[in-house]
């Protein structure tokens, strides 16, 4: 019988501690944000009996715990590896991936979005919990449904964000003639349980985007900027496939710079969105504040 042991990995993130086991885990990636949701995984129900575990994060060969604040990481973590290191060394199970991992019924539908040059691709479950964007295939290696797809040689970009794909194709092919081999690949992708994105790629971006959350770099006027497209524009944005992102804010000018990623990215109305919606919109709720929203890709 192997011999587990755990090592305790810090995280930018205060609140999330990585647990490392010298042995093979898990095949998939699981998050569980509750015991309800934790149904397949035996161990992940054993943790949220801890009153101070918010969600758990099990992939490969490392778990990550999320805490809620009524604790210190430093008072219990010992503790916590010490509880995962017999539970692991009793030979209980980890996850029952047996029955995950069965062909699972997923069903996908094309939708066309406002750049004539990209498609989405909906599904009828969450496949990343974050927006991913991949211009090339080089950037794709820690994403095998990204790395795939750009097999396809009319692929030109691809972008994930929560249930959805969405795919930038070149001009030397129609869609009528692609959406039906696209969205037949991506269907059987997920239906064969495979890995969309890899799970450190997965831990990366959460703790950059919580470390970016909690970070005081910005000034007032640039959180209510945040907090005006995060509430307003990006559910839009998304809806059409695609995501805005906050880039800086200058004072003096008054100008507001933002990242477009997905189908809002070289959009040809995306100028008309950018002007007419997203600057008309911040004018109207900052004042004289903000002068100009420019987009820093297109």
């Amino acid at each position: 019988m192997k011999e587990y042991n755990i090592t305790i990995v810090a995280t930018n993130n205060p609140k999330i501690i990585k647990l490392e086991a010298n042995h093979f885990l898990v095949k998939g990636n699981y998050e569980y944000k509750n015991i309800d949701e934790a149904k397949n995984s035996p161990l992940a129900q054993q943790l949220f009996y801890l009153p101070f575990i918010k969600t758990v994060y099990i992939a490969s060969n490392f778990i990550a715990l999320e805490r809620f604040d009524i604790v210190d990481w430093q008072d219990v973590k010992d503790d916590v590896a010490q509880q995962l290191v017999e539970y692991l060394n009793a030979g209980e199970p980890i996850v029952n991936e047996d029955q995950d991992l069965k062909k699972q019924p997923v069903s996908v539908y094309a939708e066309v979005t406002p750049n004539p040059a990209v498609m989405k691709f909906v599904c009828n479950k969450r496949i990343v919990p974050a927006v991913f964007e991949f211009k090339s295939i080089d950037e794709a290696k820690e994403s095998p449904l990204a790395k795939a797809l750009f097999h396809f040689p009319f692929v030109k970009e691809v972008f994930f964000d929560e249930n959805y794909v969405s795919v930038t194709k070149y001009e030397v092919a129609d869609w009528e003639e692609i959406n039906m081999q696209l969205r037949e690949f991506i269907r059987d992708f997920l239906g064969d349980g495979k890995e969309v994105v890899s799970a450190e790629a997965i831990q990366k971006t959460k703790e950059t985007v919580t470390e970016n959350n909690t970070q005081s770099q910005y000034d007032d006027t640039s959180k209510q900027i945040i907090d005006i497209l995060e509430e307003y524009v990006k559910p839009a944005v998304a809806s059409d496939g695609g995501n805005i992102m906050f880039q800086s804010y200058e004072e003096a000018s008054g100008t507001v710079s933002v990242i477009l990623q997905g189908a809002c990215s070289g959009c040809p109305s995306s100028t008309f969105t950018l002007k007419n919606g997203i600057e008309t919109m911040l004018k109207n709720m900052m004042g004289d504040k903000v002068r100009e929203v420019v987009a820093l890709n297109g």
